[in-house]
């Protein structure tokens, strides 16, 4: 029951063996902008401390030429965004920047190729690039693109913690943003990753042009998955130059944030974490993202290719919010 000025509503949470509906998250996500956020708030504090937000850092470890034709992706190969492709880098390089990263306050550090879907030589360097980033204590994630169960598997067993493969948007939504692979080929991928034993990271990008009803929908899928992501990261869309998305109308900061509360509340023991976007984001956006159970950051200046707030911006935050590293 949640009282809501003279009038008691009954807002439906689905039992942990129950699947969400469409309804009820929509019933959630629709709830008055106070009541939604202190519903998000009691779901954090039940399973997180609340004053406490996990960094991780992000690195590109081989950049553009994805044969993919994701919208918003500046790496496709279908896009004139003039980035240039790059070979894979050398493990020395990587580990030399997973160190400088554990040496900032990160505790996670993932890494992304722009890949459709790595070969086999791939895996081979991959599966030496996990071992050399666990040796430093951090826990260790990959972007790859789809994998087939086999990979998953060698990755699972050379350590990997977790693999983030996310669907974007609903599956209503899904081919207007990408041709090239389909949304269920994202849900075969994630699969494979669950059943290899990896944690599995996945969310979605907000304000590609997309609806409401699709950003909600989204979010009933992940949580509907057999077993929730524990890692769910929401990201606003950067927009860039030569992309079919380049002039997508922005998200408001409200619409932002009470994805971040429904994603809180319908997957109460998951990360969430705040992705791509903060740098158009305000302090106070920011803030309010937290408060709604937003608890992991990617830190440093770059995300993948695109900007991020700089260190110093996010310490100066963190001080005035009273915020402290995982």
């Amino acid at each position: 029951m949640l009282e809501l000025g003279n009038d008691t509503a009954v807002v439906p949470t689905p039992a942990a063996a129950t699947q969400w509906t469409g309804e009820a998250a929509w019933s959630v996500y629709r709830l008055p902008f106070n009541d939604l956020l202190f519903r998000a708030q009691s779901a954090h504090r039940q399973h997180f401390d609340p004053n406490r937000v996990q960094l991780s850092r992000l690195l590109n470890i081989k950049t553009g030429g994805c044969p993919e034709d994701c919208g918003y992706c500046s790496q496709s190969s279908h896009h004139a965004t003039g980035l240039a492709a790059s070979k894979l880098l050398d493990v020395e390089k990587i580990v030399a920047e997973a160190r400088k990263a554990k040496e900032g306050g990160a505790t996670r550090y993932c890494m992304g190729a722009a890949w459709r879907n790595p070969k086999p030589r791939d895996i081979d360097a991959v599966i030496e690039i996990v071992g050399a980033v666990k040796a430093l204590g951090l826990e260790t994630c990959m972007t790859l693109g789809m994998l087939d169960r086999e990979q998953s598997d060698r990755l699972s067993a050379a350590g990997l913690d977790y693999y983030n493969h996310n669907i974007d948007t609903s599956e209503r939504y899904y081919p207007s943003v990408i041709s090239t692979r389909s949304f269920a080929d994202r849900l075969e991928t994630l699969d494979n990753v669950r059943q290899s034993g990896m944690k599995v990271c996945c969310g979605g990008i907000l304000g590609m042009g997309e609806s409401e009803n699709d950003r909600v929908d989204m979010l009933v899928t992940l949580a509907n998955l057999p077993e929730p992501p524990e890692s769910v990261p929401i990201n606003m869309l950067i927009p860039i130059p030569g992309t079919p998305l380049a002039d997508a109308a922005p998200i408001g900061p409200i619409e932002f944030v009470r994805i971040i509360a429904l994603a809180r509340i319908m997957m109460p023991v998951s990360f969430v974490r705040l992705s791509a976007g903060r740098s158009a984001m305000t302090d106070e956006m920011q803030a309010l993202c937290f408060f709604a159970g937003a608890n992991s950051i990617f830190v440093g200046d770059t995300l993948l290719t695109a900007g991020n707030p700089e260190d110093e911006a996010d310490r100066k935050l963190f001080r005035r919010l009273g915020l402290q590293a995982l």
